[in-house]
C-alpha cells in the first residue's frame, strides 16, 4: 500500500506538471481534453484501488482464518495432552492395585 501511494504521487506531480506546461494554470486555457483526462484518471484510480483493496482484504481474511485455525488446533492440542495425562493416570493406578497383595 505504501509503494501504491508514492506512486500514486508521482503520477499526481508529473499530471501537474504537464498541465502547467499546456496550460500555465490559466482557467481560460483549460479545455474539454483536459476534463477527459482528468476523468479518465480518476476512474484508471478507482479501478486500480478497488482491485488493490480486494487482494488485500482477501489476504486479510485469510490470515485472520489461519490464525483461527492454528488457535483451534492448541485448544485440541491441550485437551489431547489431558485425556493422555489422565489415562496414564488411570493405567497408574490400575498397575497399583493389580501389584497389592490381595487379601
Amino acid at each position: 500500500m505504501k509503494s501504491l501511494s508514492i506512486t500514486g504521487l508521482i503520477l499526481l506531480a508529473v499530471s501537474a506538471l504537464l498541465f502547467y506546461l499546456t496550460t500555465d494554470f490559466a482557467v481560460e486555457q483549460i479545455k474539454i481534453s483536459h476534463i477527459m483526462g482528468i476523468m479518465a484518471g480518476i476512474g484508471i484510480g478507482l479501478i486500480i484501488g478497488g482491485m488493490v483493496g480486494y487482494v488485500s482484504k482477501g489476504s486479510a481474511i485469510k490470515a485472520e482464518q489461519k490464525k483461527k485455525e492454528f488457535k483451534q488446533l492448541q485448544k485440541d492440542k491441550e485437551e489431547l495432552e489431558k485425556q493422555a495425562a489422565e489415562i496414564a493416570k488411570r493405567q497408574a493406578e490400575l498397575e497399583d492395585q493389580n501389584k497389592t497383595p490381595q487379601i
